[in-house]
C-alpha cells in the first residue's frame, strides 16, 4: 500500500533509501553525530512496514531505555514525536508503550527493542531490522539471533552508528565496505555541512578532547572508548608494537587462566612469562553452551606444554544438579586447578593495569580477546549522565575477567604489582606513555 508520511529525506539520506529500494538487503550508515541517522532509518523502517508484505520489523538500540528515549519518546528538531511519523489512521488499536510495539492496518508490526535482552528475540521472524548505534550494542543480538533469521527469510538489515573504537562495528564496517552486497555510506561534517567549524572550535575550548571530536564528527575509529578500563593501555600496546606475532616458546610452560561461565561464555587466556619479566599472551579461546570436558579437550588439542591452570574462587562451589564442584570435575578430567583467593573486582582491575605495560599479545591467536579488552568498560548511568565505577556485564566481560585472574596469579606470586613509577619506566622503555 502506498502511504504518505510527514518526512522528507535530506539528499544524502535519499541515496541510502534509493540503494535499498534498488535491491540491497544490507546497509551500513557511518554518520557523524547529529547527522540524522535515526530519523532516516526510522522512516525507512516505517515505509517498509507499510509498503512491503506484512511482517515484523524491529528497531534495535543498545538498551531498552535508549529505545524508549530515542525512538518511542523521541522528538525531531521540528518538535514532532517520532512515532507520530506513522499516521494515526494506519495504526490498529493503541500503541503498547510497555513493549514499545504497535500494529499497522496492513498487518505489520513495529517494535522497538534493546540489544541487551537479545535472548528475548529468539524464535521471532522479523522481515527487517535496524540496528542503531551498533557500536554500543551487544553484537550477539545480530550475530547469534537476527542474522540467521534474515539469512533464511531474505529479510533486510540496516546498521547505523558513530564509531566507538575498533570494536565489532569496525569489523562489520570493514567487511561491508569490501562487499558488493552491502550499501555503505560514511558522512563526516565535511560531507553534510550541518555543523559549522566554529561550533567544533567552541566544543574544544569547553574541554572536549580532539580525539572525541575526530570520533564524533569525522567518524574516526582510531581513538579508545570513553569509560573503558584498559582502552588506553591496549592502545599503547598497539602503538609500541606489543601486539604482533608472538611465538610460543617451547622452553617455557604455558599457563592458563579461566573464567568459567554457566549462562555466560567461558574464556581462557594462555600465557607465558619470560625470565626478563615479560608476559606473553600467546593464545585465547572462548565459547559458550559447552561443558567443562569441551574446554579440557581444547587444551589437549592445542598441544602446549602446560604449567599451571588458574581459576576463580567460585570453582569450589557445588552445582545444584550434580552436587559436585567444578574443581572436582576438572580434576577428574586431568586438570589440577589452582584456586585463586577472592579479592575485589576493583583490586583485580588494578592488577591487570599493573601488568599490561609488560604484556605482549599474539595478534592473530588473541584477536578476539584483545577486542574484548579494548571494549571492557564501566556502566553508564543514564540518571547521572556519566560512567560509574562498576563494570558493565556484557559480551566483553568474560575475557576481561579471565585476564583479571591471570593478573591476580602473577601479582600474588611476585607479592606486589608494578607501581605507577614502575609503569612509567616501562612505558618510557617502550617509547610511549601508558
Amino acid at each position: 500500500m502506498r502511504v504518505t508520511i510527514p518526512y522528507r529525506p535530506r539528499p544524502y539520506q535519499a541515496v541510502f533509501e534509493q540503494a535499498m529500494l534498488g535491491g540491497k538487503r544490507r546497509a551500513f550508515l557511518l554518520y557523524h553525530r547529529r547527522a540524522g541517522k535515526d530519523i532516516a532509518c526510522w522512516n525507512f523502517l516505517i515505509n517498509c512496514a507499510l509498503e512491503d508484505k506484512p511482517g515484523l520489523y524491529f528497531y534495535v538500540l543498545p538498551t531498552y531505555t535508549q529505545g524508549k528515549r530515542v525512538i518511542w519518546d523521541g522528538i525531531d528538531e521540528g518538535g514532532t514525536k517520532l512515532i507520530h511519523f506513522i499516521p494515526k489512521e494506519l495504526i490498529v488499536g493503541k500503541p503498547n508503550s510497555t513493549e514499545m510495539k504497535l500494529n499497522l492496518i496492513n498487518g505489520s508490526m513495529i517494535q522497538v527493542v534493546g540489544a541487551e535482552n537479545y535472548d528475548a528475540l529468539r524464535g521471532t521472524n522479523p522481515k527487517g531490522c535496524v540496528f542503531s548505534e551498533y557500536a554500543m550494542q551487544d553484537s550477539r543480538a545480530w550475530t547469534e539471533v537476527i542474522s540467521p533469521i534474515l539469512a533464511k527469510n531474505g529479510g533486510w538489515a540496516v546498521f547505523n552508528t558513530t564509531p566507538l573504537g575498533k570494536n565489532h562495528a569496525f569489523d562489520l564496517w570493514s567487511m561491508a565496505e569490501r562487499s558488493d552486497n552491502w550499501f555503505t555510506q560514511k558522512l563526516t561534517i565535511e560531507d553534510t555541512g550541518l555543523i559549522p567549524r566554529e561550533v567544533i572550535d567552541q566544543e574544544i575550548a569547553e574541554g572536549k578532547s580532539k580525539e572525541i571530536i575526530e570520533q564524533e564528527y569525522w567518524c574516526s575509529f582510531d581513538r579508545g572508548v570513553d569509560g573503558t578500563y584498559y582502552g588506553r593501555l591496549i592502545s599503547s600496546a598497539w602503538d609500541s608494537g606489543r601486539i604482533t606475532g608472538v611465538p610460543v616458546d617451547s622452553s617455557l610452560d604455558v599457563n592458563t587462566s579461566w573464567d568459567l561461565g554457566i549462562g555466560d561464555a567461558t574464556a581462557i587466556w594462555f600465557w607465558q612469562e619470560t625470565p626478563g619479566g615479560e608476559i606473553h599472551l600467546v593464545d585465547f579461546y572462548e565459547n559458550s553452551g559447552e561443558g567443562i570436558a569441551h574446554y579440557v579437550q581444547v587444551l589437549r588439542q592445542k598441544g602446549y606444554l602446560y604449567g599451571k591452570h588458574f581459576f576463580p574462587h567460585d570453582t569450589q562451589a557445588r552445582e545444584l544438579g550434580s552436587g559436585a564442584t567444578r574443581e572436582e570435575q576438572l580434576r577428574k578430567l586431568g586438570i589440577k586447578p589452582i584456586i585463586l583467593p577472592r579479592i575485589s573486582v576493583d583490586d583485580g582491575i588494578q592488577n591487570v593495569r599493573s601488568i599490561l605495560p609488560r604484556c605482549w599479545f599474539d595478534k592473530e591467536r588473541c584477536r578476539e580477546g584483545i577486542k574484548h579488552l579494548e571494549m571492557y568498560r564501566k556502566t553508564y548511568s543514564n540518571k547521572l549522565k556519566c560512567y560509574v565505577d562498576r563494570p558493565l556485564h556484557d559480551e566483553h566481560s568474560d575475557s576481561a575477567d579471565s585476564l583479571r585472574y591471570a593478573a591476580i596469579a602473577i601479582v600474588k606470586r611476585r607479592k606486589s604489582g608494578m607501581t605507577e613509577a614502575d609503569a612509567e619506566r616501562m612505558a618510557t622503555a617502550y617509547g610511549h606513555l601508558v
